[in-house]
């Protein structure tokens, strides 16, 4: 079966972000390319964007993965503002969700603080301080 890795794009922090998210989430750091490793005359950037992360991937115990980059200027900016897709984890206990809770929206937006949703999960929703839009969810016997 095919994988579902989420791939988020960032204004020239995704590094800071992805090492913000290993120590939330664990994991391992696992690639990290940036556009000066490139190599290829076809593919040069201006040096302020050379030690800009081009991919990188923090690969998690189940072995999926959340991937990411920065955006080049020529390519314009991400409006973090406007990313309505979620990230979704599946806590596997309620002090797991916590936790993933607690870490991840330091200093963001809650949207729906973690609590016993209407349809019997435990279950928050928010922006973290990049931007990028998660939920978290316990479910006994999920």
């Amino acid at each position: 079966m095919s994988k579902i890795n989420p791939h988020l794009h960032f204004n020239g922090n995704a590094e800071e972000a992805f090492l913000f998210y290993q120590s939330v989430i664990g994991g391992t750091i696992t690639k990290i390319l940036r556009f000066k490793d490139i190599g290829n005359p076809a593919f040069s950037f201006p040096n302020k964007e050379a030690n800009k992360i081009m991919q990188i991937v923090l690969s998690i115990e189940n072995s999926s993965a959340l991937m990411g980059s920065d955006v080049p200027e020529f390519m314009g900016t991400v409006n973090e503002n406007e990313n309505r897709s979620k990230i979704y984890l599946q806590a596997e206990s309620k002090e797991e969700a916590d936790k993933l809770y607690l870490g991840l929206s330091f200093g963001g937006d809650i949207e729906m603080p973690m609590s016993t949703s209407p349809w019997g999960s435990y279950f928050a929703m928010f922006r973290d301080k990049y931007g990028i839009e998660w939920m978290i969810d316990f479910t006994p016997n999920f």
